[in-house]
C-alpha cells in the first residue's frame, strides 16, 4: 500500500512539474531529433541520416520527411519504425518495382514517382500516417566514393530538417591511413553566425568534424528561417602522399589502389576550344562564355599550344594552326573572343571534326592533346543524326586524345554529348544556367589544365574483376582509383605496377602489400574495400553501358543489376520498395538519370520525387523517401520532488609515452594538424567555462580519471548537477532527478534544452551547448564535458574557454605558443570529448603554456 501511494504522489508531482516548466510551444508534428552521421574510410563515405518525429495531436496525422543527398551517392538502406514495428526498404529490379507501383495504383492507393535532377544534390521524400500521440523513426543510409578534384576530396552534407530541432547534430569521422594533410570546413552552415557550432579535431590518420547548432541559431543565420536550417556543410581534405606509387590497400579478398603522384613535371598541352555561338547562346550564356574563355586563355602556360573554333551553321577558326601561348598570340586570341556573337543554327559535327583535324596536324613530342566542346543545343545543321556524329568523331580521334563535352543548360541533348565524350576517353559535364556559369567553365578547365601523365596502365598480379585500368591522361589534383578481387591466395605479397608516359620519358611505379598484414584490419573497416569495389564497378559500368550496343550492352546491364541487388544500391536499374503500414500505399524510390528533371509520372502524392530548386544556387534535388526517429519525451524519471527554494592516430607514436601525471586534457584546432595536451592534478575543483555576458558557468571536480562531479549554472534559475550515478536538474521551482542509462528523453524551455541519451547528456543553456559524457576506465566511472558551442568573445573564461589554440612547430621538439618557446614531448591522450574515447597523438606541454596562468587562476571553492 505504501509503495503504491508513493507512486501516485510522484506521478502527481511530475504532472505539476510539466505544467510549470514546459515553456516551448510544441508543434503539431514535432521533429525533435535530427542526426547526420558520416564515416569516411579511405575516401569511401557512408552517411546515415536519422530523424525522429512525434505526432502531438489527438488524431492521426500525415508526417512528411525529405532530405537531400549527393548526386554521386547510392542509397543503400531505408528503414521506417512506427511504434516499435520496423518497415525496411527492399532493393528490387526496376521493372519489378514498377509492377508493384502499378498494382498499388490499380487498387486506388496513393503511390507515385516524379523524378528530377539538380546541380549537386538529389531529394529523397516520403510521408506516412502516424497515429495520435505516436512517433515515427526514419533512417536513410547512402554511400559514395569521394572524388579528388583540384587537390581536395569533398564531403557534402545538406541539412534541411524543415523546422528548428533542439537535438540537431552532424558528426563526421574521417580515417585515412597515409595521414590527413589538410582539413577545411566550408559551406553555408559554416557562416559567421554558425561558425561557433563547428568543432574539429585532427590527429595523424583521423579527423572529426562536429556541427551542433542551438535551436536559436537555427533560425537566425544566413541560411536559416522560421523553418530552421537549410544549407550545406562541406568538409574538404587531402592526404599525405609520401609514396609516389600510391596507396595500396587490401582486405576481405579485395584490394583498392589510389594513385596520385605529385612530384612529376607538368606536360605541355595542345588544347582546342570548340565554342557554340548559335542563336540559342544569346544573352547571358554567350557573355559568360566570353568571360570564362578570357580567364582560361590567361591561365595557359607559355609552352602550351592552343586553337579556337566558333560555330553556328558556319565554322570560324581563329587561326588554322595551333599557336604557342605567347603574350602576343594570347592578346589577339582575346580580341577574337571579345567579338564572338550569337547567330544561326548548330553544326556540331563539322565543328568538332575541324578541332580534331587541327590537333592531328600538330603532333608534338612530349605533349598532351585535349579537345573541349561547349554547346547549349542539339545538332540541327549539317550532319544532325547524333549516332552518326558520334561515329564520325570516334573514328577521327582514333583514341589518340580525350574529348570533353560541356552541355550548357537543360535544352542540350546531354546523353548525346556524354556518350560522345565517354567514347573518346573524356567526360560530359553539365554547365548550369546561373550567375556562376563562367566560374563553372573555369572550374572544369582547371581540372584538366595540368596533365602530368599520359597512357596510364595499371597492372595487378593474382587479381580479377578489376575496375578500369587504362587512363588516357592523369591530371594534377586528381586521383586514379582502381579496385578488384584478389584471386591468388598463395601470394605472399600482392603487387601493383603502374606504367605511364611523363613529360620526358616512360615511367614505372611499383607497390606491394604483405598478405599476412591484411588480417589486422579493424572490424568496423573490414568490408569497406568490398563495397568500394562494388560501388566503383557499378559506376564505371553505367558509363560503359552508354557506349555499348546489342549483346555487350545487355551483358553490362545484367552485371550492373546483379551487383546493385547484391549490395542493395539504388541505381538507374533498381528501385527501393517500401511497403508501409496496412492501408497505406507502397512506395517506390528510383535513382534518376542526369537530365530527367522534366519527365513526370501521373500526378499523385509521390515517394520518388526529384525536384529542382532553382532559387537555391548550386543545389538541385531528388526525392524519395523519409526519415525520422524518436525517443520518449522525458520518460522514466525515477525521482521527482517539489522544491520551493532555489584511437592512436598519429604516425609518429613514441616508443614509450611519458606517464600521465594527474589527468590529461586535449585541445585541438582546425588550423593545427596535431592536438596539444597537458596534465592537471586530480582533486581540484576547476572553473571549466564561464560566460559573464550570458550568466553561464560550468565547474567540475577532478578525480584520478576525469571528473566525478560537474555543475552547470545559468542565470539565477537554472542549474544542472551531475555525478557518475545521477543527474539533478533545477529550474528555479522544481528539482528533477535522472539516472544514467535510462531511456533517452528530452526537455525544453525557452532558453534551456536537456537531452538525455544512454551515456551522455546534451545541454543547451542560452548560447552555450555542452555534451557531457560518462566514461568507464579500469572499472572507474567518470564524467567529461565536450563544449560544442560557445560565444566567441574575450570574456570567456575557464580551461575549456581555450578552444582555439594556435602554435608553431620549431626544430628540436619545441613549439611556439603566444611568442613563447615551449619544450614539447610527443605523447598520446584519450579524447574523452567523444563517446569512443579514441587515443590521439599530441604535443605534451606544461599546462601553464596553454592556460596562460597558474592553476589557482582556474580553481573554485565550490561547484
Amino acid at each position: 500500500m505504501g509503495r503504491a501511494t508513493v507512486g501516485v504522489i510522484l506521478f502527481g508531482v511530475l504532472l505539476s512539474f510539466f505544467a510549470a516548466v514546459t515553456a516551448v510551444k510544441e508543434r503539431d508534428v514535432d521533429i525533435y531529433s535530427f542526426h547526420i552521421n558520416s564515416t569516411v574510410t579511405s575516401r569511401y563515405a557512408v552517411t546515415v541520416i536519422t530523424s525522429r518525429v512525434a505526432n502531438r495531436l489527438n488524431e492521426s496525422k500525415e508526417v512528411h520527411f525529405q532530405v537531400k543527398i549527393p548526386k554521386n551517392a547510392f542509397i543503400s538502406k531505408f528503414r521506417m519504425t512506427i511504434e516499435g514495428k520496423t518497415y525496411d526498404g527492399v532493393v528490387k529490379e526496376k521493372e519489378e518495382a514498377q509492377q508493384q507501383y502499378s498494382q498499388a495504383v490499380s487498387r486506388g492507393e496513393s503511390a507515385g514517382m516524379v523524378s528530377s535532377v539538380g546541380r549537386t544534390l538529389e531529394e529523397f521524400k516520403t510521408s506516412v500516417t502516424v497515429a495520435a500521440f505516436s512517433k515515427v523513426t526514419f533512417e536513410l543510409t547512402y554511400e559514395e566514393l569521394l572524388q579528388r578534384r583540384l587537390g581536395k576530396y569533398q564531403l557534402l552534407i545538406n541539412a534541411q530538417p524543415m523546422q528548428p530541432v533542439a537535438d540537431f547534430k552532424i558528426d563526421v569521422y574521417v580515417r585515412e591511413s597515409p595521414g590527413i594533410s589538410l582539413l577545411e570546413v566550408k559551406g553555408g552552415l559554416n557562416t559567421n553566425e554558425l561558425a561557433n557550432a563547428v568543432t574539429t579535431t585532427r590527429s595523424g590518420t583521423e579527423a572529426w568534424v562536429n556541427f551542433y547548432p542551438t535551436r536559436e541559431q537555427q533560425t537566425k543565420c544566413d541560411v536559416c528561417g522560421e523553418n530552421g536550417l537549410n544549407g550545406d556543410l562541406i568538409i574538404m581534405y587531402d592526404v599525405d602522399r609520401r609514396n609516389p606509387s600510391g596507396e595500396l590497400q587490401a582486405s576481405d579478398g579485395y584490394f583498392v589502389h589510389y594513385f596520385a603522384p605529385t612530384d612529376i613535371p607538368r606536360i605541355p598541352k595542345n588544347v582546342v576550344f570548340v565554342i557554340d555561338r548559335s542563336g540559342s547562346m544569346s544573352g547571358r550564356k554567350i557573355q559568360q562564355t566570353r568571360e570564362a574563355l578570357l580567364k582560361i586563355l590567361g591561365d595557359l602556360a607559355e609552352d602550351d599550344y592552343f586553337g579556337l573554333i566558333t560555330f553556328d551553321d558556319r565554322i570560324e577558326v581563329w587561326n588554322p594552326e595551333l599557336l604557342q601561348a605567347t603574350e602576343r598570340n594570347l592578346k589577339t586570341a582575346k580580341d577574337f573572343v571579345r567579338q564572338i556573337k550569337d547567330n544561326g543554327y548548330t553544326n556540331i559535327n563539322a565543328a568538332v571534326l575541324k578541332g580534331v583535324e587541327m590537333i592531328n596536324k600538330h603532333p608534338r613530342e612530349g605533349s598532351a592533346s585535349i579537345l573541349i566542346l561547349l554547346t547549349d543545343g542539339a545538332p540541327n545543321r549539317g550532319e544532325s543524326d547524333p549516332t552518326r556524329i558520334q561515329a564520325n568523331v570516334k573514328e577521327a580521334i582514333g583514341g589518340k586524345f580525350p574529348l570533353y563535352c560541356l552541355g550548357f543548360g537543360f535544352d542540350v541533348n546531354f546523353d548525346f554529348l556524354n556518350k560522345m565524350a565517354l567514347e573518346n576517353h573524356g567526360r560530359g559535364r553539365r554547365i548550369y544556367e546561373d550567375s556562376d556559369a563562367d566560374l563553372q567553365l573555369q572550374g572544369f578547365y582547371e581540372e584538366v589544365a595540368v596533365p602530368l601523365l599520359t597512357g596510364v596502365q595499371l597492372n595487378y598480379t593474382g587479381s580479377s574483376n578489376v575496375t578500369q585500368t587504362r587512363f588516357s591522361h592523369y591530371y594534377n589534383g586528381s586521383e586514379i582509383v582502381v579496385a578488384g578481387q584478389i584471386t591468388d591466395n598463395s601470394l605472399e605479397t600482392f603487387q601493383a605496377e603502374v606504367i605511364a608516359v611523363s613529360k620526358n620519358s616512360r615511367v614505372t611505379y611499383q607497390d606491394s602489400v604483405f598478405m599476412k598484414d591484411i588480417a589486422g584490419v579493424l572490424p568496423q573497416h573490414e568490408h569497406f574495400t568490398q563495397r568500394l569495389w562494388a560501388y566503383l564497378t557499378v559506376k564505371q559500368l553505367l558509363e560503359k553501358e552508354m557506349t555499348l550496343n546489342g549483346e555487350e550492352k545487355e551483358a553490362a546491364r545484367k552485371e550492373i543489376l546483379d551487383l546493385s541487388l547484391k549490395y542493395e544500391f539504388v541505381t538507374p536499374l533498381t528501385s527501393m520498395v517500401v511497403t508501409k503500414p496496412e492501408g497505406e500505399e507502397t512506395q517506390v524510390a528510383h535513382k534518376p538519370k542526369e537530365g530527367e528533371n522534366r519527365k513526370r509520372m501521373p500526378q499523385r502524392p509521390a515517394w520518388g520525387r526529384l525536384a529542382s530548386h532553382p532559387g537555391q544556387k548550386g543545389i538541385g534535388s531528388y526525392s524519395y523517401g523519409g526519415l525520422s526517429h524518436s525517443y520518449s519525451d522525458f520518460s522514466h524519471r525515477p525521482y521527482t520532488r517539489k522544491k520551493t527554494s532555489r584511437k592512436t592516430s598519429q604516425s609518429q607514436t613514441p616508443p614509450t609515452p611519458p606517464p600521465v601525471i594527474g589527468v590529461r586534457f586535449l585541445i585541438s584546432s582546425l588550423d593545427q594538424p596535431k592536438p596539444v595536451c597537458y596534465d592537471l592534478p586530480a582533486a581540484s575543483k576547476l572553473r571549466l567555462l564561464t560566460d559573464p555576458s550570458s550568466d553561464f558557468s560550468m565547474n567540475g571536480e577532478l578525480s584520478t580519471k576525469g571528473f566525478n562531479q560537474i555543475a552547470l549554472h545559468y542565470k539565477t534559475d537554472y542549474s544542472l548537477m551531475l555525478n557518475t550515478s545521477h543527474i539533478l536538474y533545477h529550474d528555479g521551482l522544481n528539482d528533477v532527478m535522472f539516472l544514467w542509462g535510462q531511456e533517452p528523453s528530452k526537455h525544453e524551455t525557452d532558453s534551456v534544452s536537456l537531452i538525455l541519451r544512454i551515456e551522455e547528456v546534451d545541454v543547451t543553456m542560452g548560447t552555450v551547448r555542452v555534451v557531457l559524457f560518462r566514461h568507464k576506465k579500469d572499472g572507474e566511472m567518470f564524467l567529461w564535458p565536450a563544449v560544442q558551442q560557445q560565444p566567441n568573445h574575450v570574456g570567456i573564461q575557464g580551461i575549456f574557454g581555450k578552444n582555439n589554440l594556435e602554435y608553431e612547430e620549431l626544430p628540436g621538439s619545441v613549439i611556439k605558443i603566444k611568442d613563447q618557446d615551449v619544450k614539447a614531448t610527443w605523447s598520446t591522450a584519450a579524447d574523452y570529448r567523444r563517446s569512443s574515447a579514441p587515443v590521439l597523438g599530441c604535443w605534451l606541454v606544461p599546462y601553464k603554456s596553454v592556460l596562460q596562468g597558474e592553476l589557482s587562476d582556474f580553481t573554485v571553492s565550490q561547484l
